[in-house]
């Protein structure tokens, strides 16, 4: 540290390498606030200066007390902090993963001045961690895969509406995966932003504009650039001509493995890698493969598998359906708990890190087809029937599973070591337990048998024949015994030199023991009490006395040190056995080395059978955590029946919110759901605030979701169909660094919903246009359901303060009201403005809530009493008298209602000349068929208002109506 810091660590005057700040400032200006972190590698601690070191004082120490300063005028310096090794990658990792942040390692320059220049040595992004993978996440587990994608856009002309031809291209270049995706798009892009949910994508390479910005292309480039941003994906922006297909067909070939092309006759490279053939995918391929590099590293040449993504075969999920579902948690989240605030943390029960991975992506690709669906319910069923044999699954074998996708990696690279390969042969001990156990799985049906052993059993079999040899391999090589030690040690019987070598260390070690027994009888000391023998780090072999025992040290001693353990000296016979011992080691260790290298490389071939062990492993451990989290919930899931899409209602009885229900001080009220298709597909929920509006509307859409990703459901009863997508309106926030309002955000999330739904999606709205006027909102609000209701016909739960909303359910048979409730009493007596307590009792039963108790939540947050009394006042006026803006009386919809029905009753009897006789009516004739006389029709005006004048005068509108002639 003091090479650092110059004589000590708080020196800040100029002497401290001028040269070094100097061309730290002609570096390019980067900072955490634009997005890129920048660390330096001291050789054993690393330094941050700049806007950096602000950031790691703040994010890592939490405090600016640690920034020192260099150069001249004290805090006018350049600002410094010091990292341990540990800090640095703790805090290395979670810029890349949580804070979506890029990184730049610098090291020293070796061709430079010591200590002022440095060199970019590794630089990586979420999307990109190859440089930084072995170094950062070595014995850490990436929650999910880092999913890179380039885009390319096309336009083609239609009749009738302008499409965007949206070439993809993708890879996670820690599993070695490429993938393609070609597909056409509206204007707001929404079939992208499903497809970027779908894979979880971190980073995205996108062509650059113009700087005029005022083409077709560099608008589409823009609204793509808000989607992405929605989506908090990390942008890149690279040259267009990147985005031609350049080399794509003489590179692509190289980098995929023999298994991944087609086997065909054909020359074409279209038929045989069929990828090729897209439109506009390929282009976005070869900007991709460029950007990786992936050429250029040799350990990527017939490393990669490629694949076509089909948005058919997935639910689309929006990124407002991805927070309003609470499904993962959200970038930057740092810290606290998600194992009962999100979808992912109650689901994961894995015992595995590639278990976890498959149920984030399982998440985000909830199912569509329903013979799959219906294949993972029952393997679930399966396995929440048969306690004893998944318990032993999970806690026995699961548990001890490593990552073997991630290993087949490091054996691929070269730098794996024996501690890799005795983590394989671990579980190549455990697979015939498990089969064993998989073959004891019981079930009240042979065709649920026959599945398990279909999608379970025999895979892990024939893994386990496969991995036969690599077992016997590793039982020839490696020293088993010496495991015990968590030592990781070659046989030396396996190697004729190393045989050699281990005889005479051996020699060599009784060597050294005699020393000790030849010195401790020569100075009359007890062994291992008063004279030790023991291999320092810094001197090797050497003997140690106790201090009081110092006297007695030997005439020919050569003395090394005292410390507070004692005395450590050498005597000849013992140094030159210890520099024997020394050479020897190296010399073993060395031999090792090469026979390692020879052991992993055999490994290297087993990389199919790994991952593909791997994928079951991971598929096995989601479903166990599937079921284990059915079974202990606090009121057991069920398994929902699910049906075709177009064919089926939503029906749930007794629905719960997964995550709501598990938090600490809650008893959840369950509720029903009836949701039958043209007949209550539309439903309107009014209530007051805090009343579980929201929750009720968004535990439909996860409950929808887990049944289409194969978990059973929080219900007493459930029966869904299959959706096409869940799309979510829910709670948006301001953007303003973005240029975004609240509204603005609202209406674009509107606006994508309306442009991608169908019939068989499931549409979520809350508190639609609150964040204009009351007048805009509620005109927004209504068209939208109106379109929505008539046009789409999709399933739609529409939670709303705008009551006039409800009169819907009067022009399509298909809308129904709903409400929560509330129980309302008198004022208690601590609070003596207080008129009426409000109750929430969390029901949702038919029809419409006649308030929406705002003031009552008022008082709930302990607003002040003058503040509480003051709008009770004003609402009540507003509520009874309402003012219109005119200036003149308006009243409530109700009143007025009523008084058009009265005119018209009143019209009616008159020109039926209807009179009213006690109980009975009496029509009046028509004198000979000939019109009466003025007078006869003024007395039956005067009968008529005789009749209606109680209801006219109960009706405060009317009675303005009459004072205004």
């Amino acid at each position: 540290m003091s090479q650092m810091y110059g004589k000590d660590k708080g020196d800040t005057n100029d002497t401290y390498d001028p040269g070094f700040i100097a061309w730290f400032h002609n570096l390019e200006r980067k900072s955490p606030e634009t997005g890129t972190l920048r660390l330096f590698f001291r050789e054993d601690f690393y330094a941050a200066y700049g806007p950096d070191a602000h950031f790691v004082a703040q994010n890592v120490f939490h405090t600016n007390s640690v920034i020192k300063y260099l150069g001249k005028g004290g805090t006018a310096g350049l600002p410094t902090v010091a990292l341990k090794t540990s800090q640095a990658h703790g805090l290395l990792r979670e810029a890349l993963t949580s804070m979506q942040l890029r990184v730049e390692i610098y090291s020293p320059d070796s061709k430079g001045k010591k200590n002022v220049k440095f060199k970019l040595d590794k630089t990586a992004s979420p999307g990109n961690l190859q440089a930084v993978e072995d170094l950062l996440f070595a014995n850490s587990d990436v929650v999910s895969a880092p999913i890179i994608m380039a885009i390319k856009l096309a336009t083609s002309s239609m009749a009738s509406a302008r499409l965007r031809s949206v070439g993809v291209a993708f890879a996670d270049t820690s599993g070695r995966e490429l993938g393609v995706s070609d597909f056409s798009d509206n204007d707001l892009f929404s079939n992208l932003e499903s497809l970027i949910i779908q894979l979880s994508v971190k980073e995205a390479i996108i062509p650059t504009g113009t700087a005029s910005q005022t083409t077709d292309r560099d608008i589409d480039l823009n609204k793509l650039k808000a989607v992405l941003d929605r989506c908090n994906i990390i942008v890149t922006e690279r040259k267009p001509s990147e985005f031609n297909v350049k080399n794509i067909d003489s590179d692509l070939p190289i980098l995929l493995k023999p298994s991944a092309i087609t086997s065909s006759s054909s020359t074409d490279l279209a038929v045989i890698i069929p990828q090729l053939s897209l439109p506009t995918a390929p282009g976005a391929l070869s900007a991709l493969i460029n950007y990786l590099g992936l050429m250029g590293d040799q350990n990527n040449h017939g490393a990669f598998t490629i694949r076509t993504h089909d948005l058919t075969q997935f639910m689309r999920l929006d990124a407002s359906a991805l927070r309003a579902l609470n499904l993962v948690e959200g970038p930057g989240k740092i810290g606290g708990s998600s194992k009962t605030t999100t979808l992912f943390g109650i689901l994961n029960k894995c015992k595995t890190s590639q278990g976890s991975r498959l149920l984030g992506t399982w998440l985000k690709q909830p199912l569509v087809n329903l013979h799959e669906i219906h294949k993972r319910q029952t393997l679930v069923e399966v396995f929440v029937d048969d306690l004893n044999n998944r318990r032993t699954l999970q806690d026995e074998y699961l548990k001890f599973m490593p990552d073997l996708t991630r290993i087949h990696k490091r054996f691929q690279k070269g730098v794996a070591t024996l501690e890799d390969a005795v983590r394989v042969y671990q579980v190549v001990l455990k697979l015939p337990g498990m089969v064993e156990t998989l073959e004891d799985v019981q079930a009240d049906d042979e065709a649920k048998l026959s599945l398990i052993t279909e999608t379970f059993t025999n895979p892990y079999k024939e893994s386990n024949a496969s991995l036969a040899k690599y077992g016997e391999l590793i039982e020839e090589t490696i020293d088993l015994e010496e495991l015990d030690k968590h030592n990781y040690v070659i046989k030396p019987d396996y190697d004729t030199e190393l045989q050699k070598l281990h005889d005479q260390l051996n020699d060599v070690r009784d060597g050294l023991d005699k020393e000790h027994r030849r010195t401790g009888n020569d100075l009359n000391l007890e062994l291992d009490k008063k004279l030790h023998l023991e291999n320092n780090p810094t001197y090797g072999y050497c003997f140690r006395l106790t201090k009081n025992d110092a006297k007695k040290l030997p005439g020919d001693a050569i003395e090394l040190a005292t410390t507070k353990s004692g005395l450590h000296f050498l005597t000849p016979k013992l140094k030159a056995l210890a520099n024997q011992f020394k050479e020897l080691s190296q010399a073993y260790a060395h031999t090792q080395r090469g026979v390692v290298k020879q052991v992993v490389q055999i490994a290297a071939t087993y990389g199919p059978v790994f991952d593909t062990l791997n994928g079951i492993l991971a598929h096995l451990d989601v479903i166990l955590s599937f079921a284990h989290v059915a079974v202990n919930a606090p009121t057991a899931y069920v398994k929902p029946k699910v049906v075709q899409k177009d064919s089926g209602s939503l029906i749930l009885e007794e629905a719960r919110h997964p995550c709501l229900e598990l938090q600490d001080g809650i008893n959840f009220i369950p509720n029903n759901v009836e949701m039958i298709k043209d007949k209550s597909e539309f439903q309107i929920i009014t209530g007051p605030n805090m009343g579980g509006k929201s929750t009720y509307i968004r535990q439909v859409g996860v409950i929808a979701l887990m049944a289409q990703i194969g978990s059973f459901v929080p219900c007493a009863e459930a029966e869904l169909p299959v959706f096409d997508s869940i799309l979510c309106r829910v709670g948006a926030g301001d953007s303003q660094l973005k240029g975004v309002s609240t509204f603005m955000a609202e209406m674009l999330e509107t606006a994508t919903i309306l442009r991608s739904a169908t019939n068989n999606s499931l549409i979520i709205i809350d508190e639609l246009g609150r964040g204009t006027s009351t007048y805009d909102g509620f005109g927004l609000a209504w068209a939208i359901s109106e379109h929505i209701a008539s046009e789409i016909h999709a399933f739609c739960l529409f939670a709303t303060h705008f009551h006039e909303l409800t009169n819907l359910d009067q022009q399509i048979k298909h809308v129904k009201n709903l409400h929560v409730v509330a129980h309302v009493s008198k004022g208690s007596s601590d609070r003596a403005y207080r008129q009426e307590d409000i109750a929430l009792l969390y029901r949702v039963e038919p029809g419409v809530s006649d308030q929406s108790f705002g003031i009552h939540v008022a008082e709930l947050a302990n607003f002040p009493e003058d503040v509480v009394k003051l709008a009770r006042k004003n609402a009540q006026e507003l509520e009874e008298f309402k003012i219109d803006e005119t200036g003149k009386e308006a009243f409530s919809p109700e009143v007025v209602d009523s008084g058009i029905q009265t005119i018209m009753s009143f019209f009616e009897a008159w020109t039926k000349n209807t009179q009213v006789s006690g109980d009975e009516d009496v029509v009046m004739a028509e004198a000979d068929g000939d019109d009466e006389g003025p007078e006869a029709q003024l007395k039956a005006l005067q009968e008529s208002l005789a009749r209606f004048q109680p209801q006219i005068e109960a009706n405060p509108w009317l009675q303005s109506l009459v004072a205004s002639f």
